[in-house]
């Protein structure tokens, strides 16, 4: 069994689109029309995609987050803040070889940064 997408519903696609790319740094993998609107699959190269389905206002709740690995935390916040990103919260250390970067996508969703100790 492997996990391959989590859907996320979003007020504005296009806008969306941008902050996953621009922020994120994911590929749009493919567009498809929808019922309400279309729907976008990004990747970043693995199996697991996120479909952004547009047309629909969203419903966010704060405790749910997407989390995404990073190999240089203190590297990906300089960039966050070069193209004007709002930092949620962090960097912070929750654990011992664990750093977390919250920020939020333009619908209020949390979306986590990881870097972890390898070493």
């Amino acid at each position: 069994m492997a996990f391959l997408w989590c859907t996320v519903r979003v007020r504005d696609l296009e806008r969306s689109v941008k902050f996953y790319e621009d922020v994120v740094g994911l590929k749009v993998v493919r567009r498809l029309p929808g019922p309400h609107g279309d729907i976008v699959f990004l990747g970043a190269g693995g199996e697991t995609l996120l479909e952004l389905m547009g047309g629909r206002s969203a419903n966010v709740d704060e405790d749910i987050s997407i989390g995404f690995s990073v190999d240089d935390l203190d590297a990906l916040t300089e960039q966050l803040r070069a193209k004007g990103v709002k930092i949620h919260s962090g960097p912070f250390s929750p654990a011992p070889g664990v750093r977390f970067l919250f920020v939020q996508d333009p619908d209020g969703l949390k979306v986590q940064f990881v870097e972890q100790n390898r070493g």
